[in-house]
């Protein structure tokens, strides 16, 4: 779709298939052949306009506007859910605990250690495990509950891992989990949840930094 998205593309059926062009010129060299199966799907996922000389050109859509500084891009998309009911909405960028694990600071040291980001992003796919429905309930206060085990219903396994995430915000504890809660399960930037929790300026990252050390204990990963 790069190509289609630049200049003067043009697609026109070509022998037995489709060719792309740089221009409307059919003396202009074919850049890209496609089988019928590929310009199905171009068609279902790209805008087609119709040329009154023949062919399409595909419509620029406008582009996103730009994430919040210090937060990473977010992707959506509906991908399967766990359980193969109905497909989710999920984000497919990079995740706030993994774009902070990649910064590093003036001595070159990363900013997360290895088994601190391993351990937000195991709070966040727990979350986002959940899907939609199961996000909007969200209670954050801990119970007993058995376990996440194959063979639960899903609102058994929703119910499971509410509480799963609810023990470990639990273990995590007051004053600490909340920046879990923005980052990990809201998907907020480091700047964004220190100013939304009224933390002094630049001490976000040692708060997050002790919340993610509690969760890898109560994870048993130190």
């Amino acid at each position: 779709m790069r190509l289609l998205a630049r200049p003067g593309a043009v697609v026109a059926p070509e022998g037995g298939g489709y060719g792309v062009r740089l221009g409307a010129n059919r003396r202009r060299r074919v850049m890209l052949t496609l089988d019928e199966a590929a310009f199905q799907v171009l068609a279902r996922e790209a805008t087609l306009k119709v040329r009154p000389q023949g062919g399409w050109t595909m419509v620029s859509r406008p582009a996103p506007d730009a994430p919040p500084p210090g937060r990473p891009g977010v992707i959506e998309a509906e991908v399967p859910s766990p359980d193969s009911s109905k497909p989710v909405r999920r984000n497919l960028g990079e995740s706030p605990i993994a774009w902070l694990a990649r910064r590093r600071d003036r001595d070159g040291q990363p900013w997360l250690t290895p088994i601190e980001a391993a351990a937000g992003e195991r709070l966040r796919e727990e979350y986002e495990r959940l899907g939609a429905q199961g996000r909007l309930t969200m209670r954050w206060d801990a119970g007993r509950v058995d376990g996440g085990m194959p063979g639960l219903a899903p609102a058994e396994r929703d119910h499971a891992a509410r509480q799963r995430i609810a023990r470990a915000l639990e273990a995590v504890g007051p004053g600490l989990r909340e920046i879990l809660e923005r980052i990990c399960l809201m998907g907020s930037a480091l700047e964004a949840a220190e100013s939304a929790l009224k933390l002094p300026r630049r001490t976000g990252k040692t708060v997050l930094k002790l919340a993610l050390q509690r969760l890898a204990r109560h994870y048993r990963m130190v």
